[in-house]
């Protein structure tokens, strides 16, 4: 061990050595209680890096009695499964001892492979303890989730890394204790903001500076600033994070929030999302959540898209921060949005309907023959540009598709359609 990262050196010998899991692992929760009673069923382990996915697995097994087996779904197929089942069912058959089958990074293993864990979870041949930092509902197939229980483990605050750094610190037989090292809080709370609730990675780093100083000496926080650099910003382009950034950042514009807006738009930058990715979602958005509440929304989005295409980063980000920064400002109408969709709905439900006779266009002698056009009231020859004519089809005469809202520019056309309606009644009673 003494070889070994400190990470691995540190590792939890007991469930209560687990930080940060308390939802789990709390002495009255019953996924605790089944634990302390020898019960262990099939479980999908799902947290970010560094949460302490492996340790657990290896501590649940421990707990419950199973012997501990360790597959990466990054190294091994479908020849090391084989092999490990079937050392498996010969140590049930000879010992009666169950074995706790752990594969990391579960979610890179194909349909196939996850498939071929199947028959040996419903026999009871192995229990399963799956690790995935993705969604398990996106990455791994219903048939082996239905036989598991996803557990969620939450991310470690920065309360937690200073924990496990102190006990790093103090233990001498694993740690650093005997090396009688210090480290100013100020130091510790830097280490934890660049490991990004990564525990493996704040052990990491604490293990690097103790490299640089003497026996007996502290891990300052100047020591830490000048070695460690920027913090690590957490970011997948196509994963969970990705999806939740997002997420963040849209619901935070939709919500008229412009200093939240900035800050989730800063996380995706830092995480190197692209940025023309970014401008296309604006474009979106003043659409879908602005729309005519104010119409310049979508200019201000397209000329900002433009902008990002032309200049690119790091300049783009000003261009980009404009942008959210108005949108996230201006009123917010989705009528327009619902509008499309309800009309949509009716064409899937109604059908091709003919269009009426006389907004069609009469090209040649036949279809004026066959009554093209004939009908037709030209607006601009009434009073206010506006005259009551059939539009839709007959049968979908009495259809409302927008409806605009009482507030921003959508309360000037609100306005102007009521008075467009007034106007034809008192024409038509002229």
């Amino acid at each position: 061990m003494e070889d070994a990262p400190l990470a691995d050196r540190m590792r939890p010998r007991n469930l209560d050595e687990v930080v940060g899991q308390e939802h789990i692992l709390g002495k009255d929760c019953p996924f605790r209680v089944a634990l302390d009673t020898g019960r262990l069923h099939s479980l999908i382990l799902w947290g970010p890096p560094g949460c302490g996915k492996t340790s657990l697995a290896r501590l649940l097994a421990e707990q419950a009695g199973y012997r501990f087996r360790t597959l990466s779904a990054v190294m091994a197929g479908m020849k090391e499964l084989r092999m490990l089942i079937e050392d498996c069912r010969t140590s049930r058959r000879l010992s009666g001892s169950r074995t706790a089958l752990f594969i990391d990074e579960i979610h890179q293993w194909n349909k196939a492979q996850q498939d071929a864990l199947l028959p040996h979870v419903e026999r009871g041949v192995i229990v399963l303890i799956g690790a995935t930092t993705e969604n398990p509902a996106f990455q791994i197939i219903a048939a082996l989730r239905s036989r598991c229980e996803v557990v969620p483990l939450n991310p470690l605050d920065a309360e937690h890394l200073v924990t496990l750094m102190k006990r790093a610190l103090s233990d001498r037989e694993l740690g650093l204790g005997a090396r009688k090292l210090s480290a100013d809080d100020d130091a510790l709370e830097r280490i934890s903001r660049v490991a990004g609730g990564d525990a493996r990675r704040a052990l990491g780093l604490l293990d690097r500076l103790a490299s640089g100083v003497k026996d007996g000496e502290a891990i300052t926080a100047q020591l830490a600033a000048d070695r460690l650099g920027r913090p690590d910003i957490l970011y997948d382009k196509d994963g969970e994070v990705h999806r939740n950034l997002l997420s963040a950042w849209v619901k935070s514009m939709r919500g008229s929030d412009p200093d939240a807006s900035l800050y989730w738009l800063a996380r995706l930058l830092r995480g190197g999302e692209d940025a023309m990715f970014l401008a296309r979602r604006l474009v979106v958005f003043a659409s879908e959540d602005v729309g005519n509440a104010d119409p310049r929304a979508l200019m201000v989005a397209t000329s900002a898209a433009d902008a990002v295409r032309i200049v690119g980063l790091p300049e783009g980000r000003i261009n980009l921060a404009q942008a959210v920064t108005y949108l996230a400002t201006a009123p917010k109408s989705n009528a327009s949005y619902l509008a499309i969709d309800e009309a949509l709905d009716e064409v899937d439900h109604s059908g091709p309907q003919p269009v009426p006779m006389h907004l069609r266009q009469a090209v040649d002698k036949v279809t004026r023959k066959m009554g093209y056009g004939q009908g037709y009231l030209y607006p601009h020859d009434h009073d206010f540009g506006v005259i009551r004519q059939l539009y839709v089809p007959p049968k979908i005469r009495h259809k409302r598709f927008y409806s605009p809202r009482n507030w921003g520019y959508e309360r000037t056309i609100r306005e102007r359609m009521v008075w467009w309606q007034q106007k034809m009644e008192e024409g038509e009673k002229e």
